[in-house]
């Protein structure tokens, strides 16, 4: 096994283990008495993946010069923001990223965890598509199949969990707040599924480093998120308690998590696909499931464990080798992409 080998399956565990880390670390913030206003933390996980990947952008760069006497600011801001960077282009995902971050926040607030992550499985199938579309990448039947087979198994592994609360809302109020909540879990599948594969194109068709393209990412977002969602949405509570009102110290340990999962997310994107990352998200639920019965008393059913094999089959299904057909240019995949590299 190579090092893109290694590093692909690493962090396609890392990633695994990192999202129920943010669950339970954000779930624990936003039930605490005293609340944060979620834009302004939104804000500070960008400033924070902006000033992470500009250092690391550095470091790596001076290591491939040899001496840091070679590398000055003209050449920094040049890869950053040069002709060749392309930088105006991460506008598309960086506003959308920022869409999704605040509509996620929205989306809990109108939605029972369960319904949440249920009506949210649908981005599986909306980065198929878009992984089609944008990519022009082949997904063969037995990958169509198992993707569908990986959102219905995470349904029935919600389902076995649903919220059993009453909720003390009339239930005029409670059909609204769900509308809402559906309407904007769709927007942030759309957006979030859009960017993901945009975002992988740019990482993979150019030659600007990963950490450049985060620094580029981060920045686009931040100015957007600060004018739009802190001076314009929230601005008047923000005045009134203060930007950092109502942050503990689980505050900051969410924040954390969210600048780590946009490092985890683009060598993801770099060395796997948004596809492999969907079925990491969905293992990563159900593991999450079983370290909620361990500390939590969760109650495990047999809809859960039927659940669990159909998403662990469908991620086996997913891997599962491509028949090769035997062509005039010699034994290759079907697909258009080894035709051409064949024929030149």
């Amino acid at each position: 096994m190579d090092i893109n080998e290694i590093i692909k399956w690493g962090s396609l565990v890392a990633l695994t283990i990192h999202n129920n880390l943010t669950v339970f670390i954000m779930r624990y913030s936003k039930i605490l008495p005293e609340q944060y206003i979620s834009s302004t933390a939104v804000v500070c996980a960008e400033i924070c993946k902006f000033a992470i990947s500009l250092i690391l952008h550095i470091i790596f760069r001076v290591r491939e010069l040899g001496s840091i006497k070679k590398y000055n600011l003209k050449m920094l801001v040049n890869e950053l923001f040069g002709k060749e960077s392309d930088a105006l282009k991460t506008l598309v995902p960086a506003c959308l990223y920022l869409v999704q971050n605040n509509l996620q926040y929205y989306s809990m607030t109108k939605l029972d965890p369960a319904t949440f992550r249920i009506s949210s499985q649908i981005k599986h199938v909306i980065i198929a598509v878009f992984t089609v579309v944008i990519l022009k990448r082949r997904i063969y039947n037995h990958q169509w199949v198992s993707i569908f087979l990986l959102v219905f198994g995470i349904i029935l592994v919600q389902f076995s969990k649903g919220d059993k609360t009453t909720s003390s809302l009339s239930s005029q109020d409670a059909l609204i707040n769900k509308s809402l909540g559906l309407l904007s879990v769709f927007i942030t599948c759309l957006s979030s599924g859009f960017a993901g594969v945009y975002f992988e194109k740019m990482l993979k068709k150019t030659k600007v480093s990963p950490w450049a393209r985060n620094v580029q990412l981060s920045l686009f977002s931040v100015i957007p998120g600060y004018i739009i969602g802190c001076l314009i949405i929230d601005g008047k509570e923000i005045r009134e308690k203060g930007f950092f009102s109502g942050y503990s110290r689980w505050t900051i340990y969410s924040i954390m998590c969210q600048t780590l999962t946009g490092f985890i997310v683009v060598i993801v994107i770099k060395y796997a696909d948004n596809i492999l990352k969907s079925f990491a998200n969905s293992i990563s639920i159900i593991l999450g499931c079983i370290a909620q019965y361990f500390i939590f008393g969760f109650d495990i059913t047999f809809t859960f464990i039927v659940g669990c094999f159909i998403v662990l089959y469908s991620s086996y299904l997913y891997g599962k080798p491509v028949k090769q057909k035997r062509y005039k240019y010699g034994l290759i995949e079907d697909n258009k992409e080894n035709m051409e590299e064949l024929k030149a």
